[in-house]
């Protein structure tokens, strides 16, 4: 079982969760499918066989975990999203109107063009991400330290993120992506890969790199990313498509001894005051 496991869980549920999309005619019901299903399997699978048994988590935690990427999910639905759609999207379908962009292929194969708008998005992200890496000023306004100062992670932690980072920079590649393209119905597809891209990426089980590894990001990637050691941390910046990390010179397939922003976790009102006050121990800010 493992090694179905192993080679077997992230393209199978890649494929399921582009076949609810495509087969669903409400965007809607295929986020929340997407959104109870991917997370529930995969906490139940590290309960079973984790990758790191010592990374394992007590119920209680866990729970707490499901509770924060709840409210994120909710969040991001209902107040993130509106703003977007209500607000913002129509001042780049406007814009873009105006400035005579049309380059988007709408007459490639509908799989095709998700894929595209996949890794489209993911280029912008990968910048964004880097950014806030690099320079202080963005690490701190968007909360990003948050994130990365769990110790042990899995699944779920892919939902562990400040607000401010959720309102202001997570939903900016598929928005920029529409006011250059208007990539219309295919970014849901492109966000629903993203979803089950970063759930897997932050999953405490034992997954196969090779192959699938050289475009998509695989945990061990990722929890690299997330290290306690700078420059470990500033590697892998791709959490849902490993591809530019790979073009860019910031890929890195070592161990991960520890993950985290320092030695200890801080608690949950230290974590959300860090884009203010950051702990005295965090050892990857861009500052150090």
């Amino acid at each position: 079982m493992r090694t179905v496991i192993k080679y077997g869980l992230q393209p199978t549920l890649l494929i399921l969760v582009l076949a609810i999309w495509y087969f669903s005619d409400n965007p809607g019901m295929a986020f929340l499918a997407t959104g109870f299903f991917i997370p529930t399997l995969l906490t139940l699978l590290e309960r079973w066989v984790p990758g790191r048994p010592e990374w394992k988590q007590p119920l209680s935690y866990s729970g707490v975990l499901a509770v924060v990427f709840i409210v994120t999910f909710l969040f991001t639905g209902t107040i993130v999203e509106p703003i977007y759609q209500e607000t913002v999207n129509p001042m780049l379908t406007e814009l873009r109107t105006t400035l005579g962009f049309d380059l988007w292929p709408h007459n490639w194969p509908v799989l095709a063009q998700v894929f595209l708008a996949f890794f489209m998005s993911e280029f912008i992200w990968y910048w964004i991400h880097r950014a806030e890496h690099r320079w202080h000023w963005a690490w701190r306004t968007t909360g990003h330290g948050a994130h990365h100062a769990f110790k042990n992670l899995a699944a779920l932690n892919a939902g562990a993120n400040h607000p401010l980072e959720l309102l202001l920079v997570l939903s900016l590649p598929a928005a920029i992506i529409e006011l250059l393209f208007g990539a219309g119905e295919v970014i849901v597809g492109s966000i629903l890969l993203v979803l089950t891209q970063a759930l897997l990426a932050h999953s405490n089980l034992d997954l196969n790199t090779r192959g699938i590894g050289w475009l998509f990001t695989v945990n061990r990637h990722h929890i690299h990313h997330h290290s306690t050691v700078l420059s470990e941390s500033n590697t892998n910046y791709g959490c849902a498509a490993i591809v530019w990390d790979r073009l860019f010179g910031t890929f890195s397939d070592a161990a991960t001894e520890e993950t985290g922003t320092g030695p200890s976790q801080p608690g949950w009102w230290r974590l959300f005051i860090m884009p203010w006050r950051e702990p005295s121990d965090t050892q990857v800010s861009p500052s150090k």
